[in-house]
């Protein structure tokens, strides 16, 4: 469904960023509606899981270093839970890391604030997940004055710094900002207290998150402007329309997957030998003990 590269028209172009000028729920580069798009994400399920079992045999062989990091960021109900479970759970497990990132530990602040997000980073054939992500550093950490003016200032080189070096490891790194307007949260948190199954989603402080809306946005405002970079650029994905989000990751997940042009690993055996060998033992079943 997707009548353009993905990529190309999502990916946040260079200069000053203001997310005023977004509207969280157009629908860029997917021709159709929501019936469609069940059969737009069954068709992208085929494509994912054929890419990424090449990226999976690649690492389990060793004939490759490949891996992929999807950094997922957005405001309080922009769906980052969900898209987990709809986008990224259309790839095999067995080859994917989810890490949610919650208040450091005391060990964790003990140590340089990405110290923890390198213990959580994709083996090779791997794709990770990053459900909030190092950027809580210069976002609450900027909106809370969790660290002083001087040290979130270099955070942000640190990441270019550290992004880059993932890159050059052989690791993809995508990033997506899910992007949602102060209604679309007004309505999403509204929806979770008229609904007593999803209460248990709801919490207070989501409130109290929410009157720092302006400096939420222009903390995002600057981490992306200074934090897009040619190696690791970031994506803004309209999420005020649920079906778009989920199949907008999906469709970038995919067109990054296929652009690692993977191909199977050659066998390390004589194959003609093996199947000789194979073919030797058919009758071991029916052997009288």
């Amino acid at each position: 469904m997707a009548t353009t590269s993905l990529t190309e028209t999502l990916r946040l172009a260079s200069g000053h960023v203001d997310l005023t000028a977004y509207d969280s729920r157009e629908t860029p580069g997917f021709d159709g509606t929501k019936k469609d798009q069940p059969r737009a994400m069954a068709a992208l399920a085929d494509a994912l899981s054929d890419h990424q079992e090449r990226l999976y045999a690649a690492g389990a062989t060793g004939t490759g270093d490949q891996r992929l990091l999807l950094v997922l960021q957005g405001m309080d109900t922009s769906g980052k839970g969900g898209t987990v479970r709809h986008a990224v759970g259309l790839l095999d497990p067995q080859g994917v890391r989810v890490t949610s990132f919650k208040a450091p530990t005391e060990e964790e602040l003990a140590h340089d604030f990405l110290w923890r997000v390198e213990r959580a980073l994709p083996e090779k054939g791997q794709v990770g997940i990053f459900d909030r992500s190092h950027y809580e550093d210069v976002l609450i950490g900027r909106v809370r004055a969790l660290a002083e003016p001087e040290e979130i200032e270099r955070r942000y080189e640190a990441i270019n710094a550290f992004e880059e070096k993932l890159v050059e490891s052989g690791c993809t790194v995508v990033k997506c900002f899910l992007h949602i307007s102060p209604d679309d949260q007004l309505e999403r948190l509204r929806a979770r207290l008229d609904d007593p199954t999803k209460h248990w989603k709801y919490n207070p402080a989501d409130v109290d998150e929410r009157l720092l809306w302006p400096r939420y946005q222009e903390a995002y405002e600057i981490a992306l402007e200074r934090c897009s970079t040619d190696a690791a650029p970031w994506f803004v994905v309209p999420s005020g329309r649920k079906w778009y989000r989920n199949w907008a990751v999906a469709q970038i997940l995919a067109e990054h997957l296929a652009a690692l042009g993977l191909e199977w690993p050659e066998a390390d055996f004589d194959v003609a030998a093996e199947r000789e060998r194979l073919d030797a033992t058919a009758d071991v079943g029916s052997a009288v003990a």
